[in-house]
């Protein structure tokens, strides 16, 4: 168990109603938020005092999925600098800046090794804490971060190959995995966006072999949540967010299909608000017995989709999936990064129609 983490008897939650309204992870942070979460800030920051206000900001973005009605929330992702980010507060081993033009980007250049326990178990203990609807946390998975930081450059000397790193995260990803369930969090995400951009045709042909490149992201996810149970496990999969510019790329998910059914998985976090997503008749392809949180909410562009424009969504998704498989969710996290700046009253109100429109759709098909 690690220390700090709630033993006590959890607070009660009720069972999810039909179509439960939920995030994808984050919301979108104030500007005083990203300030307290800004790597180059926090070091001139009072340890205890940013934590004093990193709490009662966490606990507004509870309370700000409460008030939209949110069956399933998260604590915003508010205490991280980015999705991908946060792994530099569980682990050393990683410089900032090595890619020219981009100074918050990571590379791994030391072979990675514990810095903190529990950090995504506390984020777990204080969620519990200040709410009694059902809660999720989430991780990046280990394809992801191979992907993203390490470098032929600067990565060699600590991990001679890209698959080497990526072997050496899983076994220090599935610790945080069973360190959240531990602590009681309902659902654990692990986002994995690069495995999504497969479903271009243009990433595709970046390989010699996409489809082996594929099966290695399956084998690693599989490796890291391997007989975990008491918890449900979902994989997030979208095509990048660019906030107000859209997305990172286009197709829809049936080269993916394989991949998706051979996850040993419980959910399926996918995105149907943008065009760029294809089909919804995909979803008759994947295995009966998963769930899908369905992206049925724009979280890019600034038009607020009614609820009307959700329910239509969902039911077109009905047409291939039974009523109780859906989860109704926006299509990504409203912001990956820190940098992101699109409004939380947006976002508010995006959600609040989303719980609209899953009243709506129980009220018809409950």
């Amino acid at each position: 168990m690690i220390a700090g983490v709630n033993t006590e008897s959890p607070p009660y939650r009720p069972a999810l109603p039909l179509f439960p309204a939920g995030v994808v992870g984050s919301l979108p942070r104030p500007v005083w938020v990203r300030a307290l979460v800004d790597p180059e800030r926090r070091e001139q920051l009072d340890t205890g005092e940013r934590q004093r206000q990193l709490d009662v900001a966490v606990a507004f973005a509870i309370a700000l999925q409460e008030a939209a009605g949110l069956d399933i929330v998260t604590d915003g992702e508010w205490r991280r600098d980015s999705y991908v980010g946060v792994v530099t507060e569980m682990w050393s081993g990683f410089q900032r800046g090595l890619k020219p033009g981009v100074p918050w980007w990571l590379t791994v250049i030391e072979r990675i090794s514990r810095k903190t326990e529990g950090v995504l178990a506390r984020e777990v203990e204080f969620l519990r804490k200040h709410t009694t609807r059902h809660t999720k946390v989430c991780l990046p998975s280990p394809y992801l971060l191979g992907r993203r930081m390490w470098d032929h450059e600067f990565s060699r000397d600590a991990y001679a190959t890209r698959e080497a790193f990526m072997e050496a995260l899983v076994p220090c990803l599935r610790e945080e995995l069973l360190a959240t369930r531990d602590a009681g969090v309902d659902i654990v995400q692990i986002d994995d966006t690069h495995l999504c951009q497969f479903v271009a045709e243009r990433e595709r042909t970046r390989f010699s072999d996409w489809e082996q490149e594929i099966n290695l992201c399956v084998s690693l996810i599989n490796a890291v949540v391997e007989d975990v149970d008491g918890v449900t496990v979902a994989v997030h999969l979208c095509r990048g967010n660019r906030g107000r510019q859209g997305w990172g790329k286009e197709g829809g998910y049936e080269p993916i299909v394989p991949a998706l059914r051979a996850l040993n998985v419980h959910q399926y976090v996918m995105e149907f608000a943008i065009p760029a997503a294809g089909d919804v008749s995909v979803l008759a392809e994947l295995p009966m017995g998963r769930q899908i949180g369905l992206g049925c909410v724009d979280c890019r562009n600034e038009h607020v989709d009614t609820p009307e424009e959700i329910r239509e969504r969902v039911e077109a998704a009905l047409q291939h999936v039974r009523p109780e498989r859906i989860l109704l969710n926006p299509d990504c996290g409203f912001a990956p990064g820190s940098g992101f700046d699109i409004p939380l009253d947006e976002a508010y109100k995006k959600l609040s129609n989303e719980v609209a429109a899953a009243v709506m759709l129980r009220d018809r098909y409950g």
